[in-house]
């Protein structure tokens, strides 16, 4: 399942990064404070500075909801600016939602069609009518929490299953492909499960893969595409911290390039090397 918008933005840019905007307001710099909207000043000269080296931007929910009906007017401005000066751009609702049926109705509707992201984070952990109402608006996407990097996925998601057919999150990830409109489905893999990551590549060979932790976290950009970049570049890798808190000063978008740069000019050899 190639998408025009994600592979046309790596093939131009040698890139398959995704910048993550995890915006604490305790974080950016102090002079921003005195914009009406500092959350969003702070957002768009980071999306100005690194465009170049970006194909995905992925805000972060929990740091917007928590500053309540001002944190989702930040979000939506971020959403619009990005839709009307990088509409080629594709855009990560990080919301990890997932409820029963009628509520992630609304929740899909919210973020796909009124906040106009692209596609959005979702937990499968309550079934196939929690995730579907995600995949029924055309040209948006759902990407599957799958096997994630805290330390609490080896409570869940990697236990082996009495059945014999591997460990809970294989089975996530076989279930899903039965589902309605499942072309509609990429999946999370966390940077620390290099060597998982090959494994899901054979579960779902088709299937975009969005791999966050690289930067802070650790993440290993070099085993994660020997395990998961293929030919036709189906993978998205996410760094939010390393590149957005660069700098703590107001050189904070040009320290953010350069660091967006270096993990792209990384990626840019990986590709070259296909």
């Amino acid at each position: 399942m190639l998408n025009n918008k994600i592979n046309s933005q790596i093939i131009k840019k040698k890139s398959f990064l995704c910048i993550g905007l995890d915006i604490d307001i305790n974080k950016i710099p102090k002079s921003l404070l005195e914009y009406d909207d500092p959350i969003f000043e702070f957002a768009k000269q980071i999306i100005d500075s690194t465009n170049k080296y970006a194909i995905a931007y992925k805000p972060n929910i929990a740091f917007f909801e928590a500053h309540g009906v001002n944190g989702f007017r930040s979000l939506e401005k971020i959403s619009k600016y990005l839709k009307s000066y990088y509409p080629d751009i594709f855009t990560i609702a990080d919301a990890k939602r997932g409820d029963i049926g009628n509520t992630s109705k609304m929740y899909a509707s919210a973020f796909l069609k009124d906040l106009d992201f692209d596609s959005i984070t979702v937990s499968p952990y309550m079934g196939s009518d929690s995730v579907e109402p995600f995949l029924t608006f055309d040209n948006k996407y759902v990407f599957l929490l799958a096997l994630t990097s805290n330390k609490g996925s080896e409570d869940f998601q990697e236990l082996f299953l009495d059945d014999n057919s591997g460990k809970l999150y294989e089975k996530v990830i076989n279930v899903s492909k039965t589902w309605a409109n499942n072309d509609r489905i990429m999946y999370v893999i966390g940077a620390k499960n290099t060597e998982e990551i090959k494994n899901v590549r054979k579960l779902v060979p088709e299937s975009y893969l969005l791999i966050p932790g690289v930067g802070a976290q650790g993440g290993n950009l070099k085993e994660i595409c020997k395990y998961g970049l293929d030919k036709d570049y189906k993978l998205i890798v996410n760094s939010s911290r390393s590149i957005i808190y660069a700098s703590a000063d107001d050189d904070f978008a040009e320290k953010a390039a350069l660091e967006a740069k270096n993990i792209q000019n990384e990626m840019e050899s990986y590709i070259d090397k296909l």
